[in-house]
């Protein structure tokens, strides 16, 4: 985890001079890591304008090669572990919120209350950002 630890500043702040960003959860040590929910499960947080700046941010910034090597850092999981939703503008999320959404996808799949990547993406550029 030393190389993810030792690059997080670096891959926040990228993210939060991206254009889209918005906001994104952090505690005392500016950034999320002593957040956890549902157990041990970590963090991130983070609200954006519209899904194609996040998608740029995480594709097409630094933070992809971190990305990549998310399976280096984190164990496998087998159920959905990143989740997306619309807030309304001025809105905040919080993690009770975060997690609520994320067994709601979970148990039923996507809606128009929770989705991930695959519904905001096409299947085509998926599998050319090599994503799982």
């Amino acid at each position: 985890m030393a190389e993810f630890m030792e690059n997080l500043d670096r891959v926040n702040a990228i993210a939060e001079r991206s254009p889209g960003f918005v906001w994104r959860l952090k505690g005392d040590n500016s950034n999320a890591t002593e957040f956890r929910i549902g157990g041990d499960m970590a963090v991130n947080l983070s609200v954006w304008e519209d899904v194609a700046s996040l998608e740029s941010y995480v594709f097409k910034t630094v933070h992809v090669h971190f990305y990549r090597k998310r399976d280096a850092w984190f164990d496998l999981m087998e159920k959905p572990h990143f989740v997306l939703w619309w807030v309304p503008e001025g809105h905040l999320p919080t993690l009770d919120e975060a997690y609520a959404r994320l067994m709601r996808f979970e148990a039923e799949g996507p809606s128009d209350h929770a989705f991930g990547w695959k519904e905001v993406m096409d299947e085509q550029r998926m599998r050319a950002l090599r994503c799982a």
